[in-house]
């Protein structure tokens, strides 16, 4: 459900296996294509785009549209689930299950960290530009989705800590903002000033995320910057993305939980009193 970069990337690894998942959005398709190094993966479709039709519930339920488009594929949450099936969600933040649940009662809603690079192309194919893999919570109600995609390109590994694996990859999505601000890509992060402001941002996220229970280390910050210095210069956030798209940006999902987190455990947040505001205004207007 959300056949975007993320959402083609895992159907076509599922298709490539011999799985073709049934694909849900807004626009039609007749297929997707996603772009590997070894050439092209195309998945056949169509893409389904109306929820109201005569569609069956399924056991597995793929969430890949994001955090900004929830409210608005509620239907197809409704179509899809029925008691007992498992929500499996690809999203940003650390929210994902106060966000969907309400949306599927009687269904077990696992999150998922996601952790590759894919980028829309303008013709509407995806670019995977790494090796797709995701991070899912050691429960029962994850066996579903380590079934769905074992043997596939994709692979999914559990953690027992789940909570510190999450909020790592929130303090990452949190600096990925700032090329939003920027309209840079990675290669800003080799800026000695940008280095330093995103050191001093992620040790302000940091503090929050062990707070709410993540157990990371004081090297995350420098790690993470370490890490987009090493990514090809051109490689783009979502966010950023997004932004050139003017699309609305998922800064409260990234950016804007650090604030909001941080004021219930009494903790001062003043970069991102600033950063939010701005990525708000950058996403919602007006002007």
């Amino acid at each position: 459900m959300g056949p975007g970069a993320i959402g083609t990337t895992v159907a076509a690894a599922l298709h490539e296996a011999g799985r073709t998942p049934m694909l849900c959005g807004r626009t039609a398709r007749s297929q997707l294509e996603l772009q590997i190094n070894e050439g092209l993966i195309v998945v056949p479709g169509p893409v389904q785009i109306d929820p109201a039709q005569d569609i069956p519930s399924v056991e597995l339920v793929i969430v890949a549209v994001k955090s900004t488009q929830v409210e608005g594929a509620a239907p197809w949450l409704s179509t899809l689930c029925h008691p007992g099936t498992v929500v499996c969600v690809l999203q940003n933040g650390v929210e994902q299950q106060s966000t969907i649940a309400p949306y599927v009662p009687g269904c077990s809603v696992v999150p998922a960290v996601v952790w590759f690079p894919a980028q829309t192309r303008p013709d509407g194919s995806v670019w995977l530009r790494g090796q797709p893999h995701l991070t899912v919570p050691d429960a029962p109600a994850a066996h579903a989705v380590i079934e769905a995609f074992a043997g596939t390109r994709c692979a999914v590994e559990t953690a027992a800590d789940f909570t510190s694996v999450a909020w790592r990859k929130l303090l990452q999505n949190a600096a990925a903002g700032l090329m939003a601000l920027t309209g840079r890509r990675s290669g800003m992060f080799s800026r000695a000033d940008i280095g330093q402001l995103s050191l001093h941002y992620l040790h302000e996220c940091l503090a929050v995320a062990r707070a709410e229970g993540a157990n990371l280390g004081d090297d995350v910050p420098q790690a993470i910057i370490d890490s987009f210095r090493a990514h090809p210069p051109d490689l783009a956030s979502s966010i950023l993305t997004d932004r050139e798209a003017g699309r609305p940006l998922e800064w409260d999902t990234r950016n804007g939980v650090i604030v909001r987190r941080g004021r219930a455990h009494g903790l001062p947040t003043p970069i991102s009193d600033v950063v939010v505001p701005l990525l708000a205004a950058t996403s919602d207007g007006p002007g």
